[in-house]
C-alpha cells in the first residue's frame, strides 16, 4: 500500500496563508465596523501590536502568517513521520 506524503513547505504557506487572511479580516472588521473585538484583543495577548487598526491588522497578519506557516511545517513533519 502506497503512503503518501505531505509537502511541509507547501502546507506551511497554506495554514500561513489562511491564518494571515482571517487575522486580516477580523482586525479590519473590528477597525472599521467593531465587529470582533473581542477577538482581536484575545489575539493581541498573541501576537504582538495586534490592534483593531489598520497598522494593527497588518501587524496581526503578519504575525498569523508567521504563526500558521510555523504550525503547518511541523504538522507536515509529524504526519509525515508517523
Amino acid at each position: 500500500m502506497a503512503v503518501s506524503k505531505l509537502n511541509e513547505l507547501s502546507l506551511g504557506f497554506a495554514l500561513g496563508i489562511a491564518c494571515a487572511v482571517y487575522a486580516l479580516f477580523i482586525g479590519v472588521a473590528a477597525w472599521l465596523f467593531g465587529w470582533g473585538t473581542s477577538v482581536v484583543e484575545v489575539l493581541s495577548s498573541l501576537y504582538i501590536g495586534y490592534d483593531a487598526t489598520f497598522w494593527g491588522a497588518i501587524i496581526g497578519t503578519i504575525w498569523a502568517f508567521v504563526d500558521g506557516f510555523i504550525g503547518g511545517v511541523i504538522i507536515g513533519w509529524v504526519y509525515n513521520r508517523v
